[in-house]
């Protein structure tokens, strides 16, 4: 699949009017500074489609961007953030889980670790919730570029590890070398179909 036309359709402070995105959704979600904004980027080969940001925590609505005019990016606020008031985190917890919940058209939820890391709980609680609910997933392991290969390697055996996923069931990707993006976009394709 080639993205040939991506534009930022609004911001959602709540989940009212989102209903109104008729179309077929795949939706990002992870921790702050995950790098959700970097992919989304990568994905549709465009600088500042999504704004990117040094300081976590910056996604605080759910931004909606209208791909080839034929499905949705929806991009989550990221969680976790630790400077963040506990007001806000609850507010975000309810903002996700809203739209996830609701959503008719969600096809996928990509779900962002950082491969330099450890999953943390709240990464572990996304996917136990995604399980629970029965909502199609794939994670996707980012920044893989900042790893030589040896810790790329073990980096792999660690979160295949924590998360009991397989290997191969994770996507290993770099926004910034665009590395295995043709891996999300092949994945995209498939849902679509």
């Amino acid at each position: 699949m080639v993205i040939k036309k991506a534009e930022f359709v609004k911001s959602f402070a709540k989940t009212d009017g989102l209903e109104k995105l008729d179309k077929p959704q795949f939706a990002f979600v992870g921790r702050s500074n995950v790098g959700k904004s970097s992919l989304l980027n990568a994905l549709c080969n465009r600088k500042n489609l999504a704004k990117t940001s040094s300081t976590p925590g910056r996604t605080r609505l759910i931004n909606t961007f209208l791909i080839n005019d034929e499905f949705y990016f929806i991009d989550l606020p990221g969680y976790g953030y630790a400077k963040a008031s506990k007001t806000e985190q609850i507010g975000w917890k309810s903002l996700i889980g809203g739209y996830l919940e609701k959503s008719e058209n969600l096809k996928l939820v990509f779900v962002l670790v950082d491969s330099r890391h450890e999953p943390t709980e709240k990464d572990l609680q996304m996917l136990e919730y995604l399980y629970y609910y029965q909502m199609p997933f794939k994670i996707v392991a980012t920044k893989i570029d900042k790893l030589n290969r040896s810790e790329q390697q073990k980096s792999k055996l660690m979160l295949s590890s924590c998360l009991g996923v397989g290997v191969d069931d994770i996507i290993f990707v770099s926004a910034e070398k665009k590395q295995n993006i043709d891996k999300v976009l092949d994945l995209i394709e498939e849902n679509l179909k």
